[in-house]
């Protein structure tokens, strides 16, 4: 119900997948209409089956695709035949070419379509005879089911996933800052535990797979407008908005690593089995108070992807009282240094993860 409300609501990933589940619908009828009724075919399955799996997540993927399969169906058809004809028995024929075809579909140059091979022999030796006409029949089929799918995929309402990037970029920033804001939290309070860190890590171990849903939203934003950029523009179907460059994505994974970092630091010194143990004092808050800063960054980094804007929005107020905490923190590291090395040696590797965030989010940082 989520999905359907999302999907009735404006543009999104549910909208886009149902698009395109109507669209494979759409093309298997339109296939089905012309091969079966219009043309009155008797093997005209095949061109429903072969346009329905064509309406691919791109115009580019449904044509490199629909080049695999039609070539697996037509070994897979040739295969099953010329078995049959040798040993004159269905069963035989079976033996013989399913094994090989079960090999071949693993061939490289077939991708994930190598499987057609074995499932369309299958469909030639259990349908009967098998005659010269029946192989060009099923051939023929599978061609104007290829033709039909990619013909649908690319010309009605053709996918495009550049929101996709936009969408996993403020995710990635607002998720960061959701973490860092938490540990402030948790730092202020002073009850923070083991139990509390393996939260933390967690959380940040979760960041991980956001990034490699980001990396894979580019690859197929990438992907879309491949073939299709000249049209779309035509028909106003480009984003105005431009498309975030790949170093933000980098940007934002080097952000996620200083995250994780951060928090197995602070991990390591919680654990009683380990000899750091974590800053105290004004020196802990102070540290609080610039993740909560940094946190707040990373969140109006969220809302700049979301709006399309080009350069990290600059809060000098906030960028001040980052300043002054980092001054705050250098002077308690002096101050450590006269307690021991176990309380220096936490606070100083957290203070260089603080000063590697903020140099990510807020790049001027590094000007300064």
């Amino acid at each position: 119900m989520e999905a359907v409300r999302a999907a009735w609501r404006g543009p999104g990933r549910e909208r886009d997948l149902v698009v395109q589940s109507l669209k494979a619908a759409v093309a298997a009828v339109i296939a089905w209409l012309v091969g079966g009724v219009w043309m009155g075919d008797p093997l005209a399955l095949m061109a429903p089956w072969v346009a329905l799996v064509l309406v691919q997540a791109t115009v580019y993927s449904s044509l490199v695709q629909g080049a695999r399969q039609f070539g697996a169906i037509c070994v897979g058809t040739v295969l099953a035949s010329a078995t049959l004809a040798l040993t004159g028995d269905t069963t035989g024929a079976l033996a013989l070419s399913v094994p090989v075809l079960m090999l071949l579909s693993n061939w490289p140059r077939f991708g994930d379509q190598g499987i057609y091979a074995a499932t369309t022999a299958l469909f030639t030796l259990t349908a009967g005879t098998v005659s010269m006409s029946d192989v060009g029949h099923r051939v023929g089929q599978a061609a104007l089911g290829a033709v039909i799918g990619v013909a649908v995929n690319a010309l009605v309402l053709p996918p495009v996933h550049l929101r996709d990037v936009r969408e996993n970029l403020a995710t990635l920033a607002r998720e960061s800052g959701d973490i860092l804001r938490s540990v402030a939290a948790d730092l202020h309070q002073g009850d923070w535990d083991a139990q509390t860190a393996a939260g933390w890590l967690d959380a940040s171990a979760r960041l991980d797979h956001r990034l490699q849903a980001l990396r894979s939203a580019r690859r197929w934003s990438q992907e879309s407008l491949r073939l299709t950029y000249g049209p779309l523009r035509v028909l106003h179907r480009v984003p105005h908005m431009p498309l975030p460059p790949p170093a933000e994505d980098e940007r934002l994974g080097r952000v996620t690593g200083q995250v994780t970092t951060l928090t197995r630091a602070l991990a390591v010194a919680v654990d009683d089995n380990r000899t750091p143990a974590p800053p105290e004092g004004p020196a802990l808050h102070s540290y609080a108070d610039l993740l909560d800063l940094i946190g707040a960054a990373c969140h109006t980094e969220a809302d700049r992807f979301l709006d399309g804007g080009a350069d990290p929005c600059r809060d000098d107020e906030k960028q001040q009282r980052m300043r002054e905490l980092h001054r705050q923190l250098q002077e308690g590291l002096r101050e450590h240094a006269g307690q021991g090395a176990e309380h220096t040696a936490v606070l100083g590797t957290l203070l260089l993860q603080a000063e590697n965030l903020w140099a990510e989010i807020l790049p001027e940082h590094e000007e300064r």
